[in-house]
């Protein structure tokens, strides 16, 4: 299992899958030219990515990246789904006289992440030798110490630099978020709502305004992402505004010190690795339930942490986070992380607070384990049809 450095990715939204993870194969790609210039490029975009790639702005994150160095054009091939994965793509250059400068085809597999074809599907370097909830947890009994102490245990020691770095981001992304009005791109006509949502919250009473201010940071940091702005994946760009909302809260309404608020993120991160690692974070995958659902859990397990959970709390937290989020679908309407994602991040944030609640009244043992739960989603992601995996071919994105 990696980094939590590759789950966390700071970049430019609205989709982990879609924009991110093109951009970087067309970076990747250019880097294998070997100083060569083609005439031109070709760049084929296959399944969900060719599906929702123009509402997710596919074509214009691989040409910034190509345009600059040739002339290139866009093929769109939603009907052909690669082996491997969904999110296929292929870039071929071409030289003056025809002939074929370079070929390669990658896959943008969740989070950003990519992958060439003939690569295993997790190429980064495995830090962590534990890769089960139930054994971390184990080990956390055992030794009497927390689940971001593992993460302390085994990741480099900048990583406390890089969390603060991420958490910065997030938090940028929360008062950008709250200032900005108007129309979100796409042509979907939706307002931001998320200024609208603080300024009511203000009318209400402690606990509804609580509930108010959360779904007004996860407006604003799902916005942002909509609108193209920097966010970081938690565990995607679609489910970016989950984490934030709910850390956001807590540091400003309870007074938790940044340094909680790292280990907080520290912990949340743990459970999303885990989840990537055994199973899925991409919707096109697996659906929402591997976006939404694992940032509801992520963002769970960081509140119990943050209000005095046990290991067995935290666990019981996250679990219930991802458990009632089985079999969400991934169908944004006109191919945009827009509706009903954005909404889907608010409610998850609330969610979220709701699990360390309930977890918070037990002693943290229950009947389903974090791990089953997993497998569970992973089993349920592939039995959904692709109809409802980010292809804007059902569910709510067909509706007109």
């Amino acid at each position: 299992m990696e980094s939590i450095k590759q789950l966390y990715k700071i970049g430019r939204g609205p989709s982990s899958s879609h924009t991110m993870g093109p951009r970087k194969a067309a970076q990747r790609f250019l880097a294998t030219l070997d100083g060569e210039a083609p005439a031109r490029c070709e760049v084929t975009l296959y399944g969900s990515l060719a599906a929702t790639g123009r509402g997710h702005l596919t074509d214009v994150a691989v040409l910034d990246v190509m345009q600059p160095v040739m002339p290139t054009q866009i093929l769109w091939a939603p009907e052909t789904v690669l082996p491997f994965h969904t999110n296929g793509i292929t870039f071929r250059a071409f030289r003056r006289d025809g002939s074929v400068a370079g070929e390669r085809t990658y896959y943008s597999i969740g989070g950003g992440d990519i992958v060439e074809e003939g690569e295993t599907r997790t190429p980064g370097e495995s830090i962590y030798p534990l890769t089960k909830i139930a054994d971390i947890l184990r080990w956390c009994e055992e030794s009497g110490r927390s689940y971001w102490e593992y993460v302390d245990a085994h990741e480099d020691p900048d990583i406390w630099e890089y969390l603060r770095r991420v958490w910065h981001v997030m938090k940028s992304a929360v008062e950008r978020g709250i200032e900005a009005e108007g129309v979100l791109p796409g042509g979907l006509g939706v307002r931001r709502k998320a200024v609208s949502y603080y300024v009511h919250a203000a009318g209400y009473n402690q606990s509804l305004r609580s509930r108010g201010l959360i779904y007004a940071y996860a407006l604003a940091v799902s916005e942002e992402n909509a609108a193209g702005g920097e966010i970081v994946t938690a565990p995607t760009c679609g489910s970016c505004g989950v984490i934030p909302a709910v850390l956001y809260h807590l540091h400003h309404s309870k007074g938790f010190s940044e340094q909680r608020i790292l280990r907080a993120l520290a912990t949340a991160g743990l459970f999303g690795n885990v989840v990537k690692h055994n199973a899925s974070v991409s919707g096109a995958e697996v659906g929402c339930q591997g976006e939404v659902g694992v940032a509801c859990a992520m963002a769970a397990a960081a509140a119990s942490q943050l209000f005095g959970g046990t290991p067995a709390q935290i666990e019981y937290s996250a679990e219930m986070g991802l458990e009632h989020h089985l079999g969400l679908t991934c169908d944004p309407v006109c191919g945009l992380v827009q509706i009903p994602c954005i909404e889907r991040n608010a409610y998850a944030a609330a969610r979220a607070l709701d699990a360390n609640l309930y977890a918070a009244y037990s002693d943290g043992r229950h009947s389903v384990t974090f791990d089953r739960i997993v497998e569970v989603m992973k089993q349920t992601g592939h039995d959904i049809p692709s109809l409802y995996k980010e292809t804007a071919r059902g569910g709510l994105a067909v509706i007109k």
